[in-house]
């Protein structure tokens, strides 16, 4: 049984984020016309995808302000600067990539969290796009510290309460100064009186990449009777395929939790959202998810890991970010479709888990997606190949709700017109019941067409 959906203010229009152009856009749904997609807010020259989604309206969550600034990282005009300013004593937790190649505000960020007094009393979020700051050796590792030291000044808190998160290009030091001599002006907008919403969608288009429309996501829930309010944004469209995509995820919450119970929370629910989407299969040196909590609600203080009081809490947790994970997917770098991948009847969740990425990475089966093509025998392909447990004679496909193979045969019942109807559809479903056990898996994907290899040609240009 799903749990149900955390209260949310709803979703508005994309106006203020790409006004005049965007009204008309709808979940999942492609452009109309021959008229050309607009372009998005992030790098010259993308479309919006169209499987792109409204920004949300985001109410305040009390104890933090953000504001954005153009440091410079970016050749255009655009802000690629964004600080967040939170109240004294914001609880943080963070899950990051497992490459072994990890950024320097990656590197910091885990330091500084791990410890026994990690994540006790954080101060302060800066995130940059346009310079991954990864693969940079000891420089890259110095201008992350100056980074956190010039806030912290500002700020009047410790270095270590200072977190960062870069994203872009791998192999390019950091050039802190860009952002030191912008933290003036900052400190200004973080004291001016911007409405919530325009800080969180300014923040939101602040950390984009290659993505084509920001993402962000808000949800309400009671804590002993108090009102208790979560939002989220993220970034990430290609090299995702998250371990713990260029991905970040930063989400914020005015009720009052313990760094550990944070911590516990944020592990569980990344396994089923986060950890089951991906785009190409590539995990990025910068994956970064944190989560702040600042108190600011009212609510009473939580500090164990499984008290009852969460649990509204947790299911609200889960909804915005699997919200963000769909979002990363729907703007999948030349994504068409969005794609649910479900395998029943594993053996284990791990292999039911391994099964459904086998099939959700397979390029044959992307392409497959992207020319509206049902073919089964790549499914096929892609569940066999990974040497997990399955019983040939017992495995059944369908594709929404039409069966292309059953009990390791092709159905007696396929309808070849029909099934290319549906995968016309800008969603797609595809359940694989391998005959092995009971346990089940869901991973979430895109189609692969060729404007993926055009972005991804010209990354740097």
């Amino acid at each position: 049984m799903k749990p149900p959906k955390p209260k949310s203010t709803g979703r508005t229009s994309l106006e203020k984020a790409f006004d005049p152009f965007t009204a008309a856009l709808k979940r999942g749904a492609k452009p109309a016309g021959p008229t050309p997609a607009p372009a998005a807010p992030g790098k010259p020259g993308l479309d919006i995808s169209p499987l792109a989604v409204p920004f949300p309206a985001i109410g305040t969550v009390g104890g933090v302000e953000i504001a954005t600034a153009r440091a410079g990282f970016y050749k255009h005009q655009r802000d690629d600067l964004v600080v967040f300013r939170f109240a004294r004593g914001t609880s943080c937790a963070g899950v990051f990539t497992r490459h072994k190649i990890g950024s320097a505000p990656v590197d910091w960020c885990r330091r500084h969290l791990d410890g026994d007094e990690g994540g006790k009393d954080v101060r302060a979020l800066v995130v940059n796009a346009g310079c991954a700051n990864a693969f940079t050796g000891k420089p890259g590792a110095d201008a992350a510290r100056r980074t956190a030291s010039e806030v912290a000044k500002r700020f009047g808190c410790r270095q270590r309460d200072v977190m960062l998160a870069s994203t872009g290009v791998i192999g390019v030091t950091l050039d802190d100064r860009k952002i030191a001599t912008r933290l003036g002006e900052v400190e200004t907008r973080l004291d001016a009186d911007t409405p919530a919403a325009d800080q969180w969608t300014a923040a939101a288009q602040g950390i984009m990449t290659t993505d084509t429309f920001p993402k962000g996501s808000y949800a309400e829930c009671k804590i002993e009777g108090h009102t208790v309010r979560i939002a989220g944004i993220a970034k990430g469209s290609g090299m995702i395929a998250p371990d713990m995509a260029t991905m970040l995820a930063f989400i914020v919450t005015d009720a009052d939790i313990h760094p550990n119970v944070l911590r516990a929370m944020l592990g569980l629910h990344v396994r089923t959202t986060f950890n089951s989407v991906t785009v190409d299969g590539d995990t990025s040196t910068n994956d970064t998810c944190l989560l702040f909590a600042t108190g600011a609600s009212g609510a009473p203080r939580i500090g164990r890991v499984g008290d009852r009081r969460l649990k509204d809490f947790s299911r609200a947790l889960d909804g915005v970010m699997l919200d963000l994970a769909h979002q990363l997917v729907r703007d999948g770098e030349g994504a068409t479709k969005f794609v649910k991948v479900t395998v029943d009847g594993a053996a284990s969740p791990a292999s039911a888990r391994k099964l459904a990425k086998s099939i959700a990475d397979s390029p044959l089966v992307k392409t497959a997606l992207a020319g509206e093509d049902a073919n089964w025998g790549r499914v096929v392909m892609a569940v066999g190949k990974t040497e997990e447990p399955v019983d040939r004679d017992r495995l059944a496909i369908r594709f929404g709700p039409h069966v292309a193979a059953v009990d390791g045969a092709p159905s007696s019942t396929y309808d070849e017109a029909k099934m290319s109807a549906y995968m016309k559809n800008a969603e797609i479903d595809i359940t694989v019941d391998v005959g092995a056990g009971r346990a089940s898996a869901t991973v979430w994907t895109c189609d692969l067409t060729k404007r993926y290899i055009e972005i991804n040609g010209d990354y740097r240009s």
